[in-house]
């Protein structure tokens, strides 16, 4: 018989297991497809590519209003009370301004087509690829809000289903335009990626069967009003992280050049996307699950604690491995070219440790509905990100960067526990403190060995703090959710 502890932990590693093994399939198709971009477009047609979906990121996030994540809340609360006309207008009202929000994007796109030419590239030429790009934005905005729904509804395996299958169809159909038309394919890949995605969330949604229901325009806009007011929040924090991360791309543009835009991109690529599918995986469930608990403290410092003790153990690991074969990781995923990401990735890496512990702590501001909190706190964090990247990459280049974005994480941390503290009496527990510590320790030993040694003792002794980490990890997981005994459960059904 299993504890309300341990049933705890499981559900987090059930989420994280069903998400996360998709995102790992998902990460099989991003490297086989950067691969090929790396060979057949290089560095400047990452950097390219990467500026087009920078700006396409940064509109969206001034039109969309945060509603993929505002509306989370009330579907997930209309789900969790079995209420079935609830859902159906809240669905309902949803779908509409999604629409509207999404049209938005499109128009604002084209008309600023020239402008956002010749700010990014110096020249007109790349007009026409905005106003052709631009229709992501409504595809990208509708997609997201089928998305919304199984998130809400805590549809994790169709959700994971979509991911996979669009993953995949992008990348059987858009390798080859890369490999016909070279940079020329960039837009019509980025287009039929959206496309896909549509088609698939809209897809496994209408497996919902969701009763539609009339809703007037005079009702519409009351229901919309509480989304729109947590989203507008939400959408102000997400377009200064946007306007940062965009910054960030033109500074380095115009101070190294468009190709060390496309280094930077595939180096937190690296770091965002394949060691970070740890939190794309468990966020799927994680914010309705604490939504859920939202009116108690101790519970959602319960919830919070659990979240991050499994973020922690389960990264640990893949981060020393990445550490300590990151030559070997940089060669699989790009090519020889993008060897001076090294650095830079080794010091962002090991910021994944504090953005367990940020990430997990900082979500109870969504989750309690604290919009103006999320977005102040928000705002202090990117504005000191901005500082730090731009004086790291001045001085110190590509490894700068990734100095800035370890010790921004660090301090994120520090911010986000005096406030919660302060405001809900949240606390870390004595286990995840020492968990984090001992991993972070042993992180850092991974870190040396690669910087001070080379060839086979680098490897053998890396190896064997890999092993260390792994050990201890498995060793907390069985305490936490009795490894043992689910398999057992596994294999009897």
């Amino acid at each position: 018989m299993i504890t309300k502890e341990q049933a705890g932990y499981r559900q987090v590693v059930k989420a994280t297991s069903i998400f996360g093994g998709v995102q790992v399939f998902t990460i099989i198709v991003s490297i086989i497809r950067s691969k090929f971009i790396a060979i057949l477009l290089g560095p400047t047609g990452m950097g390219i590519s990467g500026l087009l979906t920078a700006t396409l990121g940064m509109i969206a996030g001034i039109t969309n209003f945060g509603l993929a994540t505002s509306a989370v809340k009330d579907i997930a609360s209309a789900h969790g009370a079995g209420d079935e006309r609830r859902i159906s207008v809240i669905v309902s009202v949803f779908r509409r301004i999604m629409l509207i929000t999404g049209i938005l994007g499109t128009l604002v796109t084209i008309i600023l087509a020239p402008w956002l030419s010749m700010l990014i590239f110096k020249t007109h030429d790349y007009t026409l690829a905005f106003v052709w790009v631009s229709i992501t934005l409504l595809l990208n905005q509708l997609s997201a809000g089928q998305g919304v729904l199984l998130r809400g509804m805590r549809q994790i395996k169709y959700m994971a289903k979509a991911t996979a299958l669009g993953s995949l169809l992008g990348l059987l159909t858009t390798i080859p335009l890369y490999y016909f038309y070279g940079i020329k394919g960039i837009v019509p890949a980025i287009i039929i990626s959206a496309v896909f995605s549509l088609l698939l969330t809209w897809y496994f949604s209408r497996k919902l069967k969701i009763k539609p229901v009339p809703v007037s325009i005079s009702d519409t806009y009351i229901e919309a009003k509480d989304m729109l007011k947590l989203g507008f929040m939400i959408s102000l924090s997400g377009l200064i992280a946007l306007g940062v991360s965009y910054a960030v791309r033109i500074f380095i543009s115009n101070t190294g050049g468009v190709d060390q835009v496309g280094l930077y991109n595939a180096g937190f690529a690296i770091v965002n996307t394949y060691v970070g599918m740890i939190f794309t995986a468990m966020s799927a469930d994680y914010y309705p699950r604490l939504s859920a608990v939202a009116d108690s403290n101790e519970k959602c410092k319960e919830a919070i604690n659990q979240q991050a003790e499994i973020a922690l153990l389960i990264l640990a690991p893949i981060i020393m491995v990445f550490i300590v074969f990151i030559n070997w990781v940089v060669l699989l995923l790009y090519s020889v070219k993008f060897m001076p990401i090294n650095d830079m990735i080794l010091f962002a890496i090991l910021a994944m440790f504090f953005k367990a512990a940020g990430w997990a702590v900082a979500m109870i501001f969504l989750a309690k509905g604290a919009s103006k909190l999320f977005f102040w706190n928000e705002l202090i964090a990117n504005a000191y990100q901005l500082v730090l990247n731009i004086i790291g990459y001045k001085y110190y280049g590509l490894t700068g960067l990734g100095i800035s974005f370890l010790i921004a994480y660090a301090l994120y941390v520090l911010q986000v526990y005096i406030v919660t503290t302060r405001k809900y009496k949240f606390r870390f527990t004595g286990d995840f403190i020492k968990l984090f510590v001992i991993q972070l320790v042993l992180a850092v030993i991974c870190l040396a060995v690669v910087k001070l040694t080379e060839g086979l003792f680098q490897y053998t002794f890396g190896m064997i703090i890999i092993a260390i980490a792994t050990l201890l990890s498995y060793r907390e997981l069985n305490k936490r959710i009795d490894i043992a005994g689910l398999l057992s459960k596994i294999l009897k059904k």
